[in-house]
């Protein structure tokens, strides 16, 4: 899950190297760390920390030939040490995967070395360094045909004026900007140099100079990829008055329902063909993508009346499904690059199911295994945690169900719905429940139904966050063992958006206030509010029905979220030990 970039430019590549770090720091930023090649010399600086810390480094670093890693610590604690680039002889390399055979490799190639990191990356470059023959090409072939697991890697040799690359099953874009070449992990680390970008395809290699990008294949063949507009714009780094991106972010989730609205035709021909004839939908995705994958279950079977499932891709992808070819299979990614959520796509595919991917990343590995894409139109996200592209999810989720069901979108409706986001965003307080949440042992997100799947992603969000102890639980199984965990130190924050179900989930609220329990209500229901407002805090968000209710009242629960995180002094939007777009197992 880490970020690359590497350039050979006509102008100082450290300054622009770290620039795209900044714009990558959303996959890894546990260490980061940059090298230059200058008159046949190497030189690296490398620091634990946020990308920030190299900015008073990089004036050091002479050359127009680069590259750049923010890491995600998977082999080896966060440290200087562990930080990429490593080197080794004429070499330096950053790495994105895991490799998998990295002890079989150090043992059958380096039996007595000592190896100066912990990283399973270093053996790369060490392999480099021992193949290597004066062809750049054939020893990034020889290394890569030896390696068993997933990588993005890119190379500086004191050889070469330029960069190379290969992949597998991690993400690198090339392009070409007007004062050279670049190698990225994505698009946005790109975006305002480069206008075009080509999508390298597993086993794909590249060499890239100040002159030219050259792609070849596994086979050493030299071969053309497609090259598409960069549609990345760089990530708005303005806080626009926000403490914390991810305050910004919830703002702008009506910005998100609108836009994943107004793209929505782009999408909706193609859409109509695959779902045609489907009988059966499996959903799937990782942490907040599978979670609006359960609310979109509800929608399918509600309005399409076709089994629906949803499968978190991690367990999907290990199964030996029943799938067929008139299975739909819906895959959602934030970033399109989640290696479960891939993975599980790429399995559905090999069954003739048929595949629909929901990604906010027009330029995907999911996107290029999908037979129709359905776009989220959150725009860049910087805030690990996942605010404005659940929103954008759920939306784009929505008009799926509408389509596979045959149902009309009422777009005026979306519209309003949008409008009542963003109502909610900027008058709903919760600090009240925010301050209860920070005092508690453990907080215990409720529901029934479409609720449940929003209490569900509540959880996930206040543990993201604030690190406090949180689980998301059926209103009616809280009776079924939970109940034990009640005391005076426990919270229940109640969502409560049906009328039809209203009256059984205020059976959970008099079960947690019965056993001493603090309990907060959101609702956009007045006869839930009058009833509890004086024994409950009470969130009142907009009543705008059952279905479409996920859309705000997630919003009120991504605000506790960020109000708790926020009084109990940690950081929102790099939480500990996590990154957003996760790129490995």
């Amino acid at each position: 899950m880490c970020g690359i970039v590497g350039c050979a430019l006509k102008r100082r590549a450290s300054d622009i190297i770290y620039g795209g770090l900044k714009q990558l720091e959303y996959r890894g930023y546990d260490s980061a760390g940059i090298a230059t090649l200058s008159k046949g010399r190497i030189s690296i600086v490398k620091r634990q920390g946020k990308v920030e810390k190299l900015e008073n480094c990089i004036g050091e670093l002479c050359g127009n030939i680069g590259i750049g890693h923010t890491r995600w610590a998977t082999h080896g604690k966060p440290s200087d040490v562990n930080a990429h680039p490593h080197a080794a002889g004429k070499f330096a390399i950053v790495h994105n995967g895991i490799i998998e055979n990295c002890s079989e490799l150090k043992e059958k190639y380096f039996p007595d070395a000592d190896f100066l990191s912990d990283t399973d990356s270093e053996v790369i470059v060490r392999l480099l360094d021992k193949f290597y023959d004066g062809d750049l090409l054939n020893a990034l072939k020889k290394v890569a045909d030896l390696l068993t697991g997933s990588y993005a890697i890119v190379v500086i040799c004191t050889d070469y004026a330029g960069i190379a690359a290969v992949k597998y099953k991690s993400p690198v874009i090339v392009g070409s900007g007007a004062d050279g070449n670049y190698a990225a992990s994505d698009a946005p680390a790109l975006a305002g140099l480069c206008r075009e970008i080509s999508v390298l395809e597993d086993n794909d290699l590249a060499l890239v100079t100040q002159d030219d990008v050259r792609v070849f294949d596994g086979n050493l063949n030299e071969v053309s990829r497609a090259v598409r507009p960069n549609l990345a714009t760089p990530a708005n780094l303005d806080l626009g008055g926000c403490p914390h991106y991810m305050l910004k972010e919830i703002r702008e989730s009506p910005y998100a329902i609108a836009n994943t609205c107004a793209v929505f035709h782009t999408a909706e021909r193609e859409l109509e063909k695959i779902c045609s004839g489907a009988d059966r939908v499996i959903i799937t995705g990782c942490g907040t993508a599978y979670n609006s994958g359960l609310v979109a279950k509800r929608y399918i079977e509600q309005f399409a009346r076709i089994p629906c499932e949803a499968e978190i891709a991690g367990e999907f992808r290990y199964k030996n499904p029943i799938v067929g070819e008139n299975t739909l299979v819906v895959a959602i990614s934030q970033s399109g690059e989640t290696a479960d959520t891939v993975e599980a796509a790429r399995l559905a595919k090999r069954a003739n199911a048929r595949v629909v991917a929901v990604t906010n990343a027009p330029y995907s590995q999911l996107t290029g295994i999908a037979d129709v894409v359905v776009p989220v139109a959150a725009g860049p996200e910087i805030c690990v945690a996942a605010t404005k592209s659940y929103a954008g999810q759920i939306a784009a989720l929505y008009l799926l169900a509408n389509v596979l069901s045959g149902r009309a979108t009422d777009f005026e409706e979306m519209q309003k719905i949008s409008r009542l986001c963003k109502e909610t965003v900027e008058n709903t307080d919760i600090s009240a429940i925010a301050d209860m949440c920070a005092r508690s042992g453990g907080v215990y997100f409720l529901g029934r139904d479409i609720d449940y799947a929003v209490a569900l992603e509540g959880s996930l969000k206040l543990k993201e966050v604030s690190y406090i102890p949180s689980e998301g639980y059926p209103a009616g199984e809280l009776k079924h063992g939970t109940l034990a965990l009640i005391d005076e130190n426990a919270v229940a924050v109640v969502v409560i958006t049906s009328e039809r179900l209203a009256g059984k989930t205020e059976n959970a609220v008099e079960q947690v206030l019965s056993r001493k329990g603090k309990v907060a209500v959101v609702t956009g229901l007045e006869s839930v509010a009058k009833k509890l407002k004086d024994r409950a805090e009470i969130v009142k968000i907009c009543d705008c029905g059952e279905y479409l209710s996920p859309l705000i009242s997630s919003v009120a629960l991504q605000l506790i979220a960020y109000k708790t995180a926020v009084m109990l002094g940690r950081d929102p939007d790099k939480p500990r030990n996590l990154a957003k777009s996760v790129t490995v197992e």
